[in-house]
């Protein structure tokens, strides 16, 4: 009840695309439920952008955006929330099962958890790639161990810091050029935000995988790593090569530009894709034209996505720099634009 109160009287353009049946009810129920708290003209600007968005975006990426207007609303309340949870960071250890095992449990800041992820993982792919490592450290391994065992180990490496540190100094050794530098680790993160945020210092970030923080929260992200800030790229322009792969510079351009999948009600916002030719690549040496291969003239897609284009029967055609139309195998045809997939 509450929620449909809320709706009719506090989100009013939510609620007409609701009334269309144009978007799922349980979506703008919960953004009736996080918007709760909101005064009357705060909840108008979440309002607004989830009116552009819940009709064609999949539910997670309207939930996002409801998130990053919340923050954007009211920065001071957000920010005393985070403090406020930043009191329960905790480490927990469950009772010694009968075999002898047990669970951790922790809450971290996510930067230390991606920190702490990324160092299990390095160590355990060393442990799986160096048999004599192993075989001194673990002979009780057997030879066929997964990697979820072995991220297990690593963790337990973690425990012993002079000898975590040796084994990453001999990882850092196998390569001259990152034994020449300074013991912090690197990291790549992707942020976006709006010149106003630059220029005050405050102000919501999107951070690629992690979804929109305070620009505090991104400060400590980086707090234990080289920084290297890239140029910011000018997308006003194109650039197109004469070949068929994509290079590194076009799928930048081309994940800044189109950050989900472009597969008609794909849920999937990831830089892990592939590059599609939605106009069939031409070999330029048959009669093909030049530049053929650019930020002008690819589609982002999941490798199921890729398949279903290439093996299944969909077909899509490329009507604008971000915009798909798509017809299934039965007919059905689909836009997918930066607002998300719609009738066409």
């Amino acid at each position: 009840m509450a929620d449909a109160l809320d709706l009719r009287h506090r989100l009013p353009q939510t609620w007409a695309i609701v009334q269309t049946l144009a978007c799922e009810a349980w979506v703008a129920c919960r953004v009736a439920s996080m918007t709760r708290k909101l005064s009357f003209d705060q909840v108008a600007l979440v309002d607004e952008a989830v009116a552009r968005a819940i009709g064609g975006c999949a539910p997670g990426r309207v939930l996002r955006i409801v998130e990053a207007k919340i923050i954007e609303t009211d920065t001071a309340a957000h920010t005393a929330r985070i403090e406020e949870q930043r009191r329960t960071r905790t480490v927990v250890l469950s009772p010694t099962d009968d075999t002898g095992l047990r669970m951790l449990f922790a809450r971290l800041e996510a930067g230390d958890a991606a920190w702490v992820d990324a160092t299990v993982d390095r160590v355990a792919d060393l442990l799986h790639d160096d048999a004599d490592l192993r075989q001194a450290h673990h002979p009780d391994l057997p030879e066929d161990v997964t990697k979820a065992e072995l991220r297990a180990i690593a963790l337990g490496w973690l425990a012993r810091p002079h000898d975590l540190a040796a084994l990453l100094q001999f990882l850092d050794q196998q390569d001259d050029e990152q034994a020449s530098k300074t013991r912090k680790p690197s990291a790549v993160l992707h942020v976006h935000l709006h010149q106003a945020a630059l220029d005050t210092g405050v102000g919501v970030a999107r951070v690629e995988e992690l979804g929109p923080l305070v620009l505090d929260q991104v400060r400590l992200l980086l707090a234990h790593a080289n920084v290297t800030l890239r140029p910011v790229l000018d997308l006003s322009e194109t650039i197109a090569v004469d070949r068929h792969e994509h290079p590194t510079i076009v799928r930048e351009r081309t994940a800044i530009l189109i950050p989900a999948d472009a597969f008609p009600h794909s849920t999937s916002v990831t830089r892990r894709v592939d590059l599609d030719h939605p106009t069939p690549y031409l070999d330029p040496d048959t009669g093909g034209p030049p530049g053929q291969t650019g930020d002008h003239a690819a589609a982002p897609l999941t490798r199921r996505h890729h398949r279903a284009k290439t093996h299944a029967g969909y077909t899509v055609e490329q009507t604008g720099r971000t915009t798909f139309e798509w017809t299934s195998p039965h007919g059905l045809k689909r836009r997918v634009d930066p607002t998300g997939t719609h009738p066409s």
